[in-house]
């Protein structure tokens, strides 16, 4: 819809394409046709066949208040989702890991990133990549069985996969409003920071909870086994 009509111009085209893009980045299909209801009410409220930028569209779906699905993601679905919170004046906070046995530990701090701003970001490392970091017999857990732990944790908004040895070009592309890494980092050595903070962006280091971590669980339930 449209709050004032000046040329419908272009607006079945702008539909189309929408729709064609929406189904595309995998949105289901009722997402995509609300993407492209409010970018033809984009359209139609300029002179002449116009295109609709991603923060015009970013802005239509801030004022109408659609949230698209939170949970897993993909890069692309994530970055619709992300641009459209921000249009809504919320702050983005990201973080990464691979998360292969989640803990009380990884708990705490991803309750702690929450706190931090309205929307908390996880990506976590595919399967190759905590093969490439940890070494053989990692991940204990596949990628999907990962997110989808993350993913219904109260504290955790949308959770994406990365393929990379480091996030560093998703969270390029995402740019949140804080970084946050756990562990003995100084602010340097976070992959992304630099270009988060040239963006306006803050990048905090938190703590972990100390005596608990994926590694020391594995070698007690091999240690316990091996007894």
């Amino acid at each position: 819809k449209a709050k004032e009509v000046y040329d419908v111009t272009g607006a079945g085209d702008t539909v189309v394409s929408t729709i064609a893009v929406g189904m595309a980045c995998k949105l289901p299909l009722q997402a995509s046709c609300v993407l492209a209801n409010l970018a033809a009410s984009v359209v139609v409220g300029k002179l002449g066949t116009s295109t609709v930028s991603n923060t015009e569209l970013a802005l239509a779906l801030g004022e109408e208040s659609v949230h698209l699905d939170g949970g897993v993601m993909n890069e692309d679905q994530l970055a619709i989702a992300v641009e459209a919170a921000k249009a809504r004046g919320e702050r983005i906070v990201m973080t990464n890991g691979c998360f292969d046995i989640l803990h009380a530990g990884h708990v705490a701090y991803l309750e702690e990133a929450s706190q931090l701003g309205d929307r908390l970001i996880v990506a976590v490392n595919t399967d190759t990549s905590v093969t490439k970091l940890k070494g053989p017999g990692r991940p204990v857990n596949n990628e999907s069985r990962r997110m989808a732990v993350l993913a219904g944790l109260s504290a955790v908004d949308w959770v994406v996969p990365f393929s990379e040895d480091t996030p560093q070009r998703i969270i390029s592309r995402l740019l949140p409003d804080v970084l946050v890494k756990g562990g003995d980092y100084s602010v340097g050595q976070i992959a992304g920071g630099t270009e988060v903070m040239e963006n306006g962006g803050e990048v905090k280091v938190l703590s972990f909870a100390d005596g608990v971590s994926t590694t020391g669980i594995i070698e007690r339930i091999t240690k316990n086994k091996l007894g």
